[in-house]
């Protein structure tokens, strides 16, 4: 219960997000390339292969997933900005 009466002193800022937050494009892609040569390197058994061989490729997939999704959100980021510039195009041409 003397948990809720302390007070929280510490700010929090925006500007601290997620390791991938950055990447843009071809960090994206080259996460995706590198998830892809994880799970070669894993399925080939190489050196440094883990112990089980499902915790590797799930290491790997997660590394794909986030290029995948890091991918998908520039790509569509990219897309809305341009329907953005068209639509204000064309309303200055009304005008």
């Amino acid at each position: 219960m003397a948990d809720r009466d302390v007070e929280q002193t510490e700010e929090r800022d925006g500007s601290h997000g997620a390791w991938w937050a950055e990447l843009g494009t071809w960090g994206a892609v080259a996460l995706i390339v590198f998830g892809g040569v994880a799970a070669a390197w894993v399925s080939f058994r190489l050196p440094g292969t883990p112990e089980e061989l499902a915790s590797g490729y799930y290491q790997a997939a997660r590394i794909v997933a986030i290029g995948l999704v890091t991918v998908g959100f520039t790509v569509l980021g990219r897309r809305r900005a341009r329907a953005a510039a068209v639509e204000d195009v064309s309303e200055q041409e009304r005008a």
